[in-house]
C-alpha cells in the first residue's frame, strides 16, 4: 500500500487547479461514497485493457472498490488477449507517421493496431478463440445460455489458459473480477472480435469442423438490460451507487439509462445515481454524447441536482490509474 499512499500524497500536493483539481475532487468524492457503504459501477470504453489498466484496476476490484462493470466487448476480451500474449505484442511509437502502406504491412503480419500497440492475431485472438469455442459448443449441446462475461469466467476457471500466461495474473482485471464474481455487462458485444467469430460460427463457419447451431446460447442485450434492472434495484436498496465512466458511447449510454427505465417505464421507485464521474478527451459539443456535461443528465432523470458530478477532460490512461491509486492510498 505504500506506493499508493505516495501517489495520493503527490496528487494532493501538486494537483491544485483545472483538470488536475477535478481529479482530486472526483477521487475524494469516490472515497466518500465508499466510506458511506456506497458501491461503484465502473464503465469502460476505449482501449483500456490493451492500455493495461488492469495493473491498477485489478487491485481496485480485489479491495472491493468496484462492485460491477459495464464495458465494450473489446475491453472484455482484450484483457485476456494481453494475459496470454503480452510478450508477442508489438509497440509502434511512431504510428502517427505511418502511411497506408505501413498499416498494410502490419495487416499482412496479422498485427492488429490499437494506437501504439499491435495485438498479435495468432497468439492472442486465436489462442482465446480455441478455448472459448469449447465452452460455446458445450452450451450449444446442453441447450445452456450465458452472458458473454460468464463464458470468460468459465474459461478462466477451467485453467485452460494458465500455460499461456505471459503477465502476472494479478495484473489482469478480468481475473480479479472473476475471483470476486462481479457482474459484467457488455452491450453491443457482437461487434467485438469474439462476437464476430461467434456469429460466423452460427452461420456455418467450419474452422473446427464444427459450428454453433443455436445463436441464442449467448444472452442478448435486452436480457442484459433486464439483468441490470434486477442488480440495480437490489444493490441500491440501502446504499448509493456511483457511476465512474471512462470514455463514452454504448458502454456508458447503456447502463446509465437503467434509472429512468425503472422510474419512468416501470413506474417503480429507486435511487438516482449517487455519484458521476467521466474521464473523456471529447469536449462537449452539439451531437457529442461522449462529451455531454453531467447536468444534462438531470433532465433525463439519471442524476440529481445534488449528485457529486465531475468531468475530467484528459487521457484516461493517465488519469484513471491516478484516481485508482488515490482511492487505494491509506493515510
Amino acid at each position: 500500500m505504500g506506493d499508493f499512499t505516495a501517489v495520493k500524497s503527490f496528487v494532493k500536493k501538486n494537483f491544485k487547479h483545472f483538470n488536475s483539481a477535478v481529479v482530486v475532487d472526483a477521487a475524494e468524492a469516490y472515497t466518500k461514497l465508499l466510506d458511506s457503504n456506497g458501491k461503484m459501477f465502473l464503465v469502460m470504453a476505449g482501449a483500456m485493457s490493451t492500455a493495461e489498466l488492469g495493473i491498477s484496476l485489478a487491485e481496485m476490484i480485489r479491495q472491493g472498490k468496484i462492485h460491477a462493470i459495464c464495458c465494450t466487448g473489446a475491453n472484455l476480451e482484450e484483457d485476456l488477449f494481453n494475459l496470454v500474449a503480452n510478450k508477442h505484442y508489438k509497440r509502434v511509437p511512431g504510428y502517427r507517421y505511418f502511411t497506408a502502406e505501413d498499416e498494410k504491412k502490419l495487416f499482412d503480419e496479422h498485427m492488429n493496431r490499437v494506437t501504439d500497440t499491435c495485438i498479435p492475431e495468432e497468439e492472442a485472438m486465436r489462442r482465446i478463440e480455441k478455448q472459448i469455442f469449447k465452452l460455446w459448443k458445450k452450451a450449444d449441446q446442453n441447450n445452456e445460455r450465458y452472458f458473454p462475461y460468464e463464458y470468460m469466467y468459465q474459461v478462466i476457471k477451467s485453467g485452460a489458459l494458465k500455460e499461456f500466461y505471459e503477465i502476472d495474473p494479478k495484473d489482469s482485471w478480468l481475473i480479479a473480477a472473476c475471483e470476486k464474481n462481479l457482474p459484467i455487462w457488455t452491450p453491443g458485444w457482437e461487434d467485438s472480435t469474439l462476437g464476430n467469430i461467434f456469429v460466423a460460427l452460427t452461420r456455418g463457419r467450419n474452422y473446427y469442423n464444427e459450428s454453433i447451431k443455436n445463436i441464442q446460447i449467448v444472452k442478448s442485450g435486452l436480457e442484459q438490460m433486464s439483468f441490470l434492472i434486477d442488480w440495480y434495484m437490489e444493490n441500491s436498496k440501502d446504499a448509493e451507487i456511483g457511476f465512474f465512466q471512462i470514455g463514452g458511447g454504448i458502454a456508458g449510454d447503456f447502463p446509465i439509462c437503467v434509472v429512468p427505465l425503472i422510474q419512468q417505464d416501470l413506474n417503480e421507485k429507486c435511487r438516482l445515481w449517487g455519484y458521476f464521474c467521466q474521464i473523456s478527451d471529447s469536449t462537449a459539443s452539439y451531437g457529442s454524447y461522449s462529451g455531454a456535461v453531467p447536468n444534462e443528465k438531470i433532465t433525463w432523470g439519471k442524476i440529481s441536482v445534488d449528485t457529486p458530478s465531475f468531468v475530467i477532460e484528459s487521457d484516461a490512461t493517465i488519469v484513471a490509474p491516478l484516481i485508482f491509486a488515490y482511492v487505494l492510498g491509506k493515510e
